[in-house]
């Protein structure tokens, strides 16, 4: 991420990935497959329009709609994660020492307005995403020309050619970028008409090319309809793709709170937004299987300590503030949405290998800090204005002041939170909350852009731990430059998060699940979770 995602995602908080669907009552639900679902979300996505949406909620909204040219498969866990042909015909071919990507447009395709798609649309929302300062535009100067462009603010992005007529798409890097296929993968890069204003589309979305279309969005809710371009060309067009299941879905904004009840009593068909408070073991415990599910995501939550500073300056207290945590309270704090992690890189992401370093014990953080006897042993704990993030902060302060340093808690609005760290010019910047969603299920999406020294940046940083590890580095920049990742780069980047957590720039606080609760009339067993996108709303059937 080069990268601005977490700015965004972190108003999503602790384990809100997706937009929330629901269903329609149970006698309307058995009578057809044509079915509206009736759905409920705790608030409006960031944006309703792929080049700029960056949160969790919308890109389960992007998911269905705008299809890039390549996509995720829609599948559950590691399948989710393969990538594979969207609009485009197959899968790149990639040359010139992975600097050149040539790709070739489905032919025959349409927008739900009946606008033909073009090959040249692609560049089109390369220049879009770049005008309208997306948070992923950092991701797609790595084009030739992108950077030029953006300098310019008009012309063309000179490492795009497109023939409208063959649907020939050639795409020239500045570099090789092993991710590359990733980024052509991601609702940013997802073809869009030619006259899409260059500005926010929320409340008006671009016409779609995926199975639905967005339609009547209000700061109440929004709505999706068959795209009639897919019925008549797009479907068949797209193999492997699904059509879905209804006809319309219609999602309004509501508090956890009356999700769970009308869920429960049959009003609503699947909330998504998480349980209230204290209400998740229940859930689980009663209707786990059945009507309620837990997801794994590709999402750390961490402490970061700032490597350039005292006390964390010192390899001791920072491992010792590793020991001072225990795993089991962490837990308790986040409702058992958690699960407990000692390292950079989240269950299911390429490159994970799970190990354990820093085992629970106060008697030794407290030995590492007198030995360290660093010359500055106050220290301010940076957190949001979550309550759960609050809470974890709070024990973190006081874990802290138990090891032999003097901590005290400093509370940002989450609107603002991510700004005020990530500017270097914000005084007493010791340590604190943060988490790191992935883009991508690539393990560069977490190195890149938290432990690259290049990536600590004075305003918009995101090594917030300041670490900057040159023989690091170079395993990083090397890894990043291969193709597809196989059993040994696995192994490398395994490698590379042990060795960064012996370095201790984090103290991991674990991995969020995400959950989903359904009514009676959902087929549980048929919802299609991905990795990245959330619930899949092609997925839904009624039983």
């Amino acid at each position: 991420m080069r990268l601005d995602r977490r700015l965004l995602v972190a108003v999503a908080a602790v384990a809100c990935l997706s937009v929330a669907l629901a269903g329609v009552t149970r006698s309307t639900a058995a009578s057809s497959e044509h079915a509206v679902l009736r759905a409920a979300t705790g608030s409006l996505p960031d944006y309703l329009d792929p080049q700029l949406s960056y949160t969790s909620e919308g890109w389960t909204a992007m998911y269905n709609t705008y299809i890039p040219l390549l996509t995720f498969r829609h599948g559950n866990g590691r399948a989710g994660a393969d990538i594979v042909p969207g609009l485009a015909k197959g899968l790149p071919k990639i040359t010139n020492g992975g600097r050149t990507y040539t790709l070739f447009l489905r032919s025959g395709l349409k927008y739900s307005d009946g606008t033909r798609v073009r090959a040249s649309d692609f560049e089109f929302a390369i220049k879009r995403l770049l005008e309208v300062h997306s948070g992923a535009s950092p991701f797609y100067t790595v084009i030739a020309g992108a950077q030029r462009f953006v300098s310019a603010g008009r012309g063309g992005v000179g490492g795009i050619t497109a023939d409208n007529r063959t649907g020939k798409i050639v795409i020239h890097l500045t570099w090789p970028f092993g991710t590359f296929t990733d980024l052509l993968a991601l609702p940013f890069a997802a073809p869009v008409p030619a006259d899409t204003p260059m500005r926010s589309q929320t409340f008006s979305p671009p016409p779609a090319t995926g199975p639905y279309a967005i339609t009547d969005v209000s700061y109440g809710g929004w709505s999706y309809v068959r795209n009639p371009a897919w019925a008549s060309g797009n479907g068949p067009l797209l193999p492997g793709l699904p059509s879905g299941y209804v006809d319309r879905i219609e999602v309004r904004v509501e508090s956890p709170r009356r999700q769970l009840s009308q869920v429960m009593a049959g009003s609503l068909d699947l909330m998504q937004s998480p349980p209230p408070s204290g209400r998740y073991a229940e859930l689980r415990r009663k209707y786990g299987g059945s009507q309620f599910r837990a997801e794994p995501t590709l999402t750390a939550f961490y402490f970061w300590m700032n490597t350039t500073k005292p006390p964390f300056n010192d390899l001791r207290v920072r491992r010792a503030a590793n020991y001072a945590i225990d795993p089991s309270v962490m837990r308790g704090i986040y409702d058992g949405q958690l699960a407990p992690s000692q390292q950079i890189l989240p269950p299911g992401m390429p490159g994970y290998r799970k190990f354990v370093l820093y085992t629970h014990n106060m008697a030794r953080a407290r030995r590492l800090v007198a030995a360290a006897d660093p010359s500055d042993r106050d220290v301010t704990v940076w957190t949001d204005t979550e309550s759960v993030n609050r809470d974890a902060a709070a024990y973190y302060r006081s874990q802290l002041e138990r090891i032999g340093l003097h901590a005290h808690l400093k509370v940002v609005s989450y609107f603002d939170y991510f700004t005020t760290i990530g500017n270097s010019s914000t005084p007493n910047l010791d340590t604190g909350w943060s988490n790191w969603y992935a883009d991508y299920p690539h393990p560069d999406d977490f190195f890149l852009p938290t432990l690259l020294g290049a990536s600590v940046a004075r305003t918009n940083n995101t090594n917030f731990a300041r670490i900057d590890v040159p023989a690091l580095d170079s395993k990083i920049e090397a890894l990043g430059e291969g193709g597809p990742i196989g059993p040994a780069r696995e192994r490398r980047y395994a490698a590379l998060d042990r060795s960064y957590m012996k370095l201790a720039p984090w103290v991991p606080i674990g991995n969020p699940t995400a959950s989903m609760m359904v009514s009676e009339a959902i087929d549980l067993g048929k919802v299609v979770w991905n990795p990245l996108f959330g619930a899949d709303l092609a997925s839904f059937q009624f039983k």
